[in-house]
């Protein structure tokens, strides 16, 4: 009794010093948590001081604000296996036009087997190929439900109305079999107001007929990656942009100044539906021929800015060569 006293007594010790210890852990262990909390609380509130700042922005048309909204939107897109998720976008707060250029899927997310077939006599598989013709009229379908979907999850996430039409170019990276170097050619290119964007019920449509409403640039030979021309490229955030007013009337009177924007004296927007885009406009007043270095430059700027049209105002004249180049090049 006297040795099973002294065990039991010496257990309550060893109990005791054990549950201080648990309590002291458990303690520790509670404030560690509670701190965490305490972070992720504060973390959390200023992560939704900073949505509800960019959400006033937003509302405020700022450029940044909006085109990380957009972004954000279009990330968290879904599509399905072998779709890319590249894309980028630009706004215009003066106008309400945003810029969104995607990544399209090339024609192998067609699937070549149209079924399988289990051939008994061999105990295998085998693939039922699909049509060449019909693998190139769903690629076609592919490309303009991604084009609609796209356009339609930029309008109708922006439910104050920032944004008032948008233009989308869908490209696809791949590389050039007959150059070996990588390409990004457009295939699809639109231009939608909200208005009539809105009037349409995408549930309804023929994807391709809808596009061609909307009087869209659609490659005609998508499979091939035949390329069709932007309708809209240009960013021009670093622009200051005038009201209109008559240059011929006051031509006279007016120089033109050596420019630090790299050789644009003006740019302008053509809002033709067929033609619409930018254009680059230079001025040389002199009384000699315009040098041909002149023209070439105006073509670097041109390509460089991706604009949809170049312009050379001058009161003398131009020579053969550069007629022909102007006339080559095509944008000019």
């Amino acid at each position: 009794m006297e040795a099973a006293r002294k065990r039991f007594d010496e257990a309550l010790r060893d109990h005791a010093r054990e549950e201080h210890k648990r309590v002291g852990k458990l303690d520790a262990a509670q404030a560690c948590h509670d701190e965490r909390n305490q972070q992720e609380a504060a973390r959390v509130e200023e992560w939704n001081a900073g949505i509800e700042a960019r959400r006033a922005a937003c509302r405020e048309r700022d450029v940044e604000a909006v085109e990380w909204f957009v972004d954000q939107v279009l990330a968290a897109s879904r599509y399905p296996h072998g779709f890319p998720k590249a894309h980028q976008v630009s706004y215009q707060a003066d106008t309400g036009d945003l810029l969104v250029e995607i990544d399209l899927p090339l024609e192998d997310v067609i699937a070549a087997a149209r079924a399988y077939r289990y051939v008994k006599t061999r105990d295998e598989i085998t693939a039922v190929p699909r049509p060449e013709k019909e693998r190139h009229e769903l690629y076609a379908s592919v490309l303009a439900q991604t084009a609609l979907r796209t356009v339609h999850e930029s309008f109708a996430a922006d439910t104050d109305g920032v944004v008032r039409s948008v233009a989308l170019n869908g490209h696809v990276a791949t590389i050039d079999r007959a150059t070996g170097r990588e390409v990004h050619p457009c295939l699809i290119t639109l231009q939608a107001g909200r208005e009539e964007f809105g009037e349409l019920v995408l549930t309804q449509v023929d994807p391709q007929a809808c596009l061609k409403r909307l009087r869209s640039l659609i490659s005609p030979n998508p499979y091939e990656l035949e390329p069709v021309r932007p309708l809209v490229t240009f960013d021009l955030s670093k622009y200051r942009l005038m009201d209109s007013m008559d240059v011929v009337a006051g031509l006279d009177s007016v120089n033109t100044r050596p420019s630090q924007d790299e050789g644009v004296d003006a740019v302008a927007m053509n809002t033709d539906p067929g033609m619409r885009g930018l254009c680059i406009i230079q001025a040389k007043r002199t009384a000699k021929v315009v040098p041909f270095e002149s023209v070439s430059a105006l073509a670097g700027v041109v390509e460089h800015k991706r604009a949809a049209k170049g312009i050379l105002v001058t009161t003398s004249w131009f020579g053969r060569a550069s007629e022909a180049f102007a006339n080559d090049h095509g944008r000019l």
